[in-house]
């Protein structure tokens, strides 16, 4: 079965960075679409980042120049690398494979 584990959100001041990590297993990682998406009480999940296994990827452009999508083969870890972080980037965020399977999410609070 596939499972996928987000970590690494967590509280830091605007202007600071943060890297999450989803830890993905039962799927060809090597393969699989990625994607982080993140979502506000209220509001509907937003698609943060993607990235097929050729390595493009495509970013919400509100976090263009600010978020990179990348994975380690290795270790079958996504990574979501997050600089000059704002407080409008406060959400729960959510690791996503194969368009099917989703992860239980990580909270990132931008505050000061």
């Amino acid at each position: 079965q596939v499972q996928l584990v987000e970590s690494g959100g967590g509280l830091v001041q605007p202007g600071g960075s943060l890297r999450l990590s989803c830890t993905a297993s039962g799927l060809e990682f090597d393969r699989a679409f990625f994607a982080w998406f993140r979502q506000t009480p209220g509001s509907e999940r937003v698609l943060v980042a993607r990235q097929h296994s050729s390595g493009f990827a495509k970013y919400l452009d509100s976090v263009e120049g600010r978020f990179t999508i990348s994975r380690d083969v290795t270790t079958n870890t996504l990574y979501l690398q997050m600089d000059r972080l704002q407080p409008e980037d406060t959400a729960v965020y959510y690791c996503h494979a194969n368009n099917q399977h989703w992860g239980q999410g990580t909270q990132v609070t931008v505050s000061p």
